[in-house]
C-alpha cells in the first residue's frame, strides 16, 4: 500500500535532510491499514510536485500526544525549534479530542527509499 503525507516546506525539508524520521497522525481508519513494509510518499506543499519515498519500518500506538512527546525528541517528529507544548497544541488544531480519544495516536517509523 501507498499512502501519501501533504508536509508544509519545513517539515518536508527537514523529511529531506534525514532529520525527521516518524510521522505522527490519529490512527484513523486511513492509518489503520497501513503495515510494516508499506510506502509513504511525502508530498511538499503547496505545489506537490517534489516528492519523497519513504518505508514505513515500525508503527507504535499511543493515547494521545503527549505520550507521544514524552517518547520522542522534537527533532524526530517535527522541528526543533518547537517545544513540546507548541506542538501538542498545534496537533490540537487539525485533530478534536473527540478523534484523539476514539481512534489514538499511531507513529509512523520511515526509511528514505534511495
Amino acid at each position: 500500500m501507498e499512502m501519501k503525507v501533504h508536509l508544509h516546506p519545513e517539515v518536508f525539508d527537514i523529511v529531506l535532510q534525514g532529520i525527521k524520521d516518524v510521522e505522527i497522525r490519529v490512527n484513523d481508519e486511513k492509518r489503520r491499514k497501513l503495515k510494516v513494509g508499506d510506502t509513504l510518499l511525502f508530498l511538499k506543499r503547496p505545489e506537490e510536485v517534489e516528492t519523497i519515498s519513504a518505508k514505513v519500518t515500525d508503527l507504535v500506538y499511543f493515547s494521545n500526544f503527549q505520550e507521544v512527546v514524552d517518547m520522542y525528541p522534537m527533532e524526530r517528529i517535527y522541528l526543533s525549534t518547537t517545544t513540546k507544548e507548541e506542538y501538542v497544541s498545534l496537533m490540537k488544531q487539525f485533530y478534536s479530542d473527540e478523534e484523539v480519544a476514539k481512534d489514538g495516536i499511531v507513529a509512523i517509523h520511515f526509511a528514505r527509499k534511495k
